[in-house]
């Protein structure tokens, strides 16, 4: 593989990742609590379509990336795990951006 797809490839995982989490981040903290607190459920609707495509866009960039830079498997399973814990995305994406180089 050529090291500008590998790098193309971590740049999209990363975007990705962080629109991942502020999607998920304006989900728990914002559309979860207008839509209890004050009930207006249209803003979970919106932001979890929203959320769960760029989720599925994360899965998929995750696995591209793995597979380009020959991840490990628990090194595969962080990252996937990363989206499912708040804040988790954005501390991956500085791990990604000061290892980036290497890989």
């Amino acid at each position: 593989m050529s090291q500008q797809l590998k790098n193309k490839s971590v740049d999209q995982l990363r975007w990705i990742g962080n629109a991942e989490g502020i999607s998920f981040l304006v989900l728990l903290f914002i559309a979860m609590p207008l839509k209890y607190m004050y009930d207006l459920p249209m803003a979970v609707k919106v932001n979890g379509w929203l959320h769960g495509i760029l989720f599925m866009a994360y899965i998929a960039a995750v696995l591209r990336t793995a597979y380009l830079i020959k991840w490990d498997y628990p090194r595969v399973g962080i990252a996937l795990v990363a989206s499912l814990i708040p804040f988790a995305t954005f501390i991956l994406d500085k791990r990604l951006k000061k290892n980036q180089r290497l890989y």
